[in-house]
């Protein structure tokens, strides 16, 4: 056994707690670095919003890239997985409650 499947053994909800804090722990890290990006083009995006963002931009990044998940697939069940439905729109909710566009500011003559 690897260190890496012996650290993702441990699991909350059948899903692995070392791929949820990596992932969180990555984007959390990321943040300022994001925040200064998308300010360049005229986008206000807080910090603790890429926390938010975290869970729903992996989704869609594992249903862009065709990489189906355990919880991608969950996510996508028909017939199912509502509490992790709701906790994801949720936190798209709160992710992009707080972003905002800024308005080119007009030279004054």
């Amino acid at each position: 056994m690897t260190t890496l499947e012996f650290l993702r053994q441990f699991r909350i909800g059948g899903y692995a707690v070392f791929d949820l804090v990596v992932a969180f722990l990555g984007i959390y890290l990321l943040s300022p670095l994001l925040s200064k990006v998308f300010l360049k083009i005229r986008i206000s995006i807080p910090k603790i919003n890429w926390v938010f963002l975290t869970l729903p931009l992996g989704i869609l990044t594992h249903l862009l890239v065709g990489r189906i998940t355990p919880m991608t697939k969950n996510f996508l069940d028909m017939h199912g997985h509502y509490f992790l439905k709701i906790l994801i729109l949720g936190l798209l909710f709160f992710g992009l409650r707080g972003i905002k566009i800024i308005k080119k500011e007009k030279s004054s003559k």
